[in-house]
Parts: structure tokens; C-alpha cells; sequence
């Protein structure tokens, strides 16, 4: 039996758990991966990168505004 065929032929109070328990595990899902990109972004550090650019303000020399090494 597909998901489908059961909706159909289930019961409206087992549709509804149905339904409720779909949506909720979506939004696990979403607060899950939110979760995972903040605690990604707050302990990895990025390494140095050395600024090739020269400071003399020419066009299409850009660096960063305050190197952090």
C-alpha cells in the first residue's frame, strides 16, 4: 500500500495523525538542518588567506576591510 492509498482509505482520525506526524517530521527535518548550519558557522574558523590586492585604491583591486591575520 502506498502513503496515498492509505490517506484515502484510512479513517479521518487516523488521516489527521497521519498528516500531523508528516508535518511534524518535516519540521524536524528544518530544525534539524538549522541547527546543524549554526553550529557549523559558529565553530569553524576559516583560514588565512594572504590579500594580493594592492592597497593604492585602482579599479577592480578589492581586499578585505580588516584582514584578520
Amino acid at each position: 500500500m502506498t502513503a496515498t492509498t492509505e490517506l484515502r482509505t484510512a479513517t479521518p482520525s487516523r488521516r489527521r495523525l497521519l498528516v500531523i506526524a508528516l508535518v511534524a517530521a518535516g519540521l524536524a527535518v528544518v530544525v534539524l538542518a538549522n541547527i546543524h548550519l549554526v553550529y557549523t558557522a559558529v565553530t569553524s574558523q576559516p583560514d588565512c588567506v594572504e590579500h594580493l590586492k594592492a592597497t593604492d585604491g585602482t579599479a577592480g583591486s578589492f581586499r578585505a576591510a580588516k584582514p584578520a591575520c
